[in-house]
């Protein structure tokens, strides 16, 4: 029988509502990781405070542990799928969040740090629901509408919270450019609850999600392994590029160009690149070219910093290619590993563990990246970033290797059976 409408819509469709929320959830996270941690620096905070800021991503880590919750909740067994009240009230609260910060200066780091991470608690509660929307909506062979909508609209948001932020903050102050960001992430949530309130029928749902479930296949297990090595090599580190480059002499909104023009242009293009190379050359030999360009990233930023004689356009290159153009690159082929992992029927629990697992490496990751710069140096820290990210390539390849794990096609090619209208049986 075929699945009902709402659950295979077209791929320009999941790309608009879908997408926009992606976008939502990177501005607040570009916000987090790149803006706020430059214009703490620029004021004078040291850099194990700014390291700080990677608690902000405790929520992401631990959603796992609610996430079975809101799956039950967002897929009643009979009922209509409940995926816009999760984005209604998780959006609400990130907006107020966002607007209570505002009135806060950014040198009240308790305060602010404590309100973003309820945004945060906020926005990775919408995520979960997000992330099995879109398992769920789309069959396996339109996997790559979906990345692209993940990826592409992380590195627009990531533009939007990293760069456009602090342009606005240079020349409106805090207060207008953080306002200006909690509006933005209104009219980017109306696209989904538009069509989900069109969309949206009773059906019936056999599967019960559950945490259980999700760790007793190995699919899932090895997408945790992969997913902490690749993280810890690969994204860690870059928390310091911001704060490097307004030590190395570079000024705030230049900072801010570097991170939005390069994320917005770069790191789209990249993402598209990416999509098309995974589907040529698979996912594996994506991560593993991914590494190795970010360890050689690692390694100039630590002879930059030994050696200031290399021109300052060089490391702005650079500095724009390793954080969008590498990192959009790797990602595209994790986020099509996650999703290959991933139970359409159970969408949001698998997928947010992957994601968790990215933001407990990320937060651990972040913090001891900000005292081992403060304490060793940028010049030993990125060569030591460097040697890690070229060392977990034996590993990635290992475990993405082709054939292992297995076990999800299966899942997809019953996924009719798994959401059935109303009344209906097989």
């Amino acid at each position: 029988m075929a699945a009902p409408a709402s659950v295979s819509p077209s791929p320009a469709v999941i790309v608009l509502a879908v997408g926009g929320l992606y976008v939502a959830q990177s501005v607040i996270g570009g916000v987090t990781w790149a803006g706020l941690p430059a214009v703490l620096r620029e004021r004078g905070l040291a850099l194990g405070n700014v390291g700080l800021l990677s608690l902000i991503a405790l929520p992401w880590g631990l959603k796992f542990l609610w996430a079975p919750v809101i799956e039950r909740f967002r897929l009643p067994p009979v009922g209509r799928d409940r995926s816009g009240e999760i984005v209604m009230w998780g959006g609400g609260l990130s907006v107020l969040g966002l607007a209570v910060v505002g009135f806060w200066g950014p040198v009240s780091l308790g305060p602010v740090l404590a309100c973003l991470t309820v945004v945060a608690l906020a926005t990775a509660t919408v995520d979960i629901a997000c992330d099995g929307y879109a398992v769920e909506s789309l069959p396996r062979a339109q996997h790559g509408w979906a990345n692209a909508a993940q990826v592409g609209g992380a590195y627009l948001g990531s533009a939007i919270g990293g760069g456009l932020f602090l342009v606005l903050v240079a020349g409106l102050g805090w207060a207008p450019a953080v306002w200006a960001l909690a509006v933005l992430l209104v009219l980017l949530g109306v696209p989904f609850l538009l069509r989900w309130r069109a969309t949206a029928i009773a059906t019936h749902r056999p599967h019960t999600p559950s945490l259980a479930a999700a760790l007793r296949r190995p699919d899932i297990r090895r997408g945790v392994l992969a997913c902490a090595l690749y993280v810890l090599a690969h994204k860690t580190a870059m928390m310091m590029v911001g704060p490097f480059l307004i030590d190395a002499g570079f000024d705030l909104a230049t900072v801010g160009l570097v991170n939005g023009a390069g994320t917005l242009f770069v790191g789209l293009a990249a993402a598209l690149a990416g999509g098309a190379l995974v589907r040529v050359c698979g996912a594996r030999a994506v991560l593993v070219s991914a590494l190795g360009l970010q360890a050689a990233a690692f390694f100039f930023f630590a002879a930059r910093h030994l050696y200031p004689a290399i021109p300052a356009s060089a490391l702005i290159a650079v500095a724009v290619a390793g954080s969008s153009g590498i990192m959009a690159l790797g990602f595209v082929a994790l986020y099509a590993q996650f999703m290959h992992w991933s139970d359409p029927r159970q969408g949001g629990i698998d997928f947010t563990l992957f994601q968790s697992t990215d933001a407990l490496v990320s937060m651990v990751g972040g913090v001891v990246s900000g005292y081992a710069a403060q304490h060793l140096g940028y010049g030993v820290f990125f060569a030591g970033a460097g040697l890690l990210a070229a060392a977990a390539i034996p590993a990635i390849a290992l475990i993405c290797r082709p054939g292992a794990g297995g076990g999800v096609e299966a899942l997809y090619q019953d996924r009719s059976a798994a959401f059935l209208p109303s009344g209906e049986s097989r």
